[in-house]
């Protein structure tokens, strides 16, 4: 295998800063001199450790840093609506919930707007549905799904609510009929209806099972392949389901390697501390160009690896394997498959990459926050 080294706050305590660049950054500052992309090409990092949200330009392929919005105690999901420039970020504290921000796409500042409070427990995933009007959302300590209708920025009460183990994601079909949730503590994808009221109803099979003991985590769907994808916390696999569009039910088809094999890490396991034990620790999962790549990341060899899918969707053992920013809970890819921006846990940095095929060529590294752990571009 290829293995390559690249490298709840009222809204008064939210404070947005534009950066300066530090003097170990001038090289990079001085590259940022030059024709920007477009004004809409930003990426938004969440820095867990600094509740913030950093807010980036694409200017010539490189980042630059625009601006910080703090406040925001341990955010480390958000969702997008690009179309109305809004940010809907999950914080915690007592109590935890959503905050909704405006964003300037000029400036990256952003602006808090409104928050629902949630008093059972702040959410590790956010995503929109039906044109940003229903936001759904995963707890994993509080072993909750949610959804939410949304209505000028404002996110109303829970209109249903879900509960399961340890819940790590959720996402919703293209066309907003099903929901799909992903519980690690019970090893199966929990699968709905998503009615017109926003009302959760199972479908005639409930759950799609993940092979026991792999701790499933994040989702992809793809319909053009009539598939969904989920990397697994502890086995280092990403699992492949056929998915059927009309009825939404997912069927398991098989599994393939994201990890190293060389690295020799072992099989993880509920409670265990994969640094310690040398574990496996998947962690995020996203499409590259045209879908025909999936990259995996993994947290205690610190990896992106590349999967080639098959002819037939099926999704083969990682081909090449990439060191990146310390454990790289989260990541994104562009909307064009050019690009692929890695953040760390345990770094202060995130990285830019170009991305032709499996391989990833290192482009910049920039500052961001401490425990950066989500990334998302902004179309």
């Amino acid at each position: 295998m290829s293995r390559m080294r690249a490298m709840g706050a009222p809204f008064r305590c939210f404070e947005t800063t534009a950066w300066q660049p530090r003097p170990d950054d001038a090289g990079h500052a001085a590259a940022y001199a030059g024709t920007v992309t477009s004004a809409a090409s930003l990426v938004l990092v969440a820095n867990a450790g600094d509740g913030s949200i950093s807010s980036f330009r694409l200017v010539d392929d490189r980042l630059e840093r625009l601006a910080v919005t703090e406040g925001l105690t341990g955010c480390s999901s958000f969702a997008v609506d690009g179309g109305r420039n809004l940010v809907y970020a999950a914080v915690k504290g007592e109590p935890a919930g959503i905050v909704t921000l405006s964003l300037d796409r000029t400036t990256g500042i952003l602006t808090p707007r409104s928050r629902l409070d949630l008093p059972s427990g702040g959410m590790n995933y956010l995503t929109l549905t039906r044109g940003g009007t229903a936001l759904l959302g995963a707890s994993y300590g509080g072993g909750y799904g949610i959804v939410c209708a949304v209505a000028d920025g404002s996110v109303g009460s829970p209109a249903d609510r879900i509960a399961y183990p340890n819940l790590h994601s959720v996402l919703a079909s293209a066309d907003g009929r099903f929901a799909y949730f992903v519980s690690l503590g019970a090893d199966l994808v929990a699968q709905y209806t998503l009615g017109d009221d926003l009302t959760l109803t199972p479908l005639a099979t409930p759950t799609a099972a993940a092979p026991a003991g792999s701790g499933p985590r994040h989702i992809l769907l793809d319909d053009a392949r009539e598939a969904a994808y989920v990397i697994t916390e502890f086995s280092g696999e990403v699992l492949h389901y056929r998915r059927d569009l009309d009825e939404g039910e997912l069927s398991f088809v098989g599994a393939a390697r994201a990890v190293d094999p060389d690295a020799r890490l072992g099989h993880s396991e509920f409670g265990a501390d994969p640094l310690a034990h040398h574990y496996i620790w998947g962690a995020d999962l996203h499409a590259g160009a045209d879908g025909a790549v999936l990259w995996a990341s993994e947290r205690t060899e610190s990896t992106l690896a590349a999967l080639p899918l098959a002819g037939d969707g099926a999704p083969t053992d990682a081909t090449s394997v990439t060191v990146t920013e310390q454990q790289p809970r989260g990541f994104a890819t562009s909307p064009d498959g050019r690009l692929l921006v890695a953040a760390g846990e345990k770094s202060t940095t995130v990285s830019l990459y170009a991305v032709e095929g499996t391989t990833l060529t290192f482009l910049q590294r920039i500052e961001t926050g401490r425990g950066a752990n989500w990334v998302r571009f902004v179309v």
